[in-house]
């Protein structure tokens, strides 16, 4: 996810890249509001999915350079600021700020608050419809033969209904949008368990167990030690009693809300 980060002092926006960065993140930093809303300017590395902004900066008012990305883009805006008055906060949000953080702010909260503005701010994608758009779902999985029901939050392999609790149904779902990709620890604590990673570690190993044991297919789900973890995209011979091509493969939708 890529996110800009307007920060005029350079030891804190140093270390809000570190963590962001170790988070998986991709962020550019720009120190003054002009090079904000110079940085909007659309370029080959695609939009950015968040905006971070610190209201004390050195050329423009923090709220200025709000409004003028409100009035150039859609963007989620999250101001970061040490003006903790309601006065404040309420003016922020007038000016279309999604949301208000008040320094200082715990780590896990924030990376919380990105991911769920984040999530309000896509772009929602047209209904899969008929058997073609299945077809396509399923071609992106391989044969796992994974379906996931977003509308009622279901999971089945291969027309097996897998019960799943709330939390086990959005880490397999958070998973399914990118197979094949790695997805780190810290990231799925912070969006499925809106935590930060301490303290959380055996609860999402646990989870990740009882998923392979209800699911039936252990492989489907591999751990990258030391990283996280990857929804695996087999080939359909390679998974027993798996469908080929065709309009009865599984077919993944997107994560739920949760």
């Amino acid at each position: 996810m890529r996110l800009l980060l307007v920060e005029d002092d350079d030891h804190v926006a140093a270390a809000l890249v570190t963590v962001l960065t170790k988070h998986g993140f991709e962020v550019r930093h720009a120190r003054t509001g002009n090079e904000a809303l110079d940085a909007l300017v659309p370029d080959a590395r695609g939009p950015y999915r968040v905006v971070l902004l610190d209201l004390g900066l050195p050329d423009r008012d923090g709220f200025e350079v709000c409004g003028q990305i409100r009035l150039r883009t859609g963007i989620p805006v999250i101001m970061l600021t040490a003006r903790s008055d309601i006065n404040s906060r309420i003016h922020g949000l007038n000016l279309g700020a999604d949301d208000y953080v008040v320094k200082p702010y715990d780590m896990g909260e924030l990376l919380a608050r990105i991911h769920a503005v984040a999530r309000r701010g896509a772009v929602p994608q047209p209904p899969a419809d008929g058997p073609a758009a299945a077809v396509s779902a399923a071609d992106r999985l391989g044969g796992s033969g994974l379906v996931l029901d977003t509308a009622s939050r279901r999971a089945s392999v291969h027309g097996r209904e897998v019960p799943l609790t709330r939390k086990e149904y959005d880490l397999l779902a958070l998973l399914a949008q990118s197979p094949g990709v790695v997805i780190r620890r810290e990231q799925i604590i912070s969006e499925v368990w809106r935590s930060s990673w301490e303290g959380t570690a055996r609860t999402l190993e646990v989870h990740i167990a009882s998923l392979r044991h209800k699911l039936a297919v252990p492989a489907l789900i591999e751990t990258v030690r030391g990283i996280g973890y990857r929804l695996v995209v087999p080939s359909a011979a390679s998974v027993p009693g798996a469908v080929g091509g065709g309009a009865d493969a599984g077919a993944v939708g997107g994560a739920g809300e949760g």
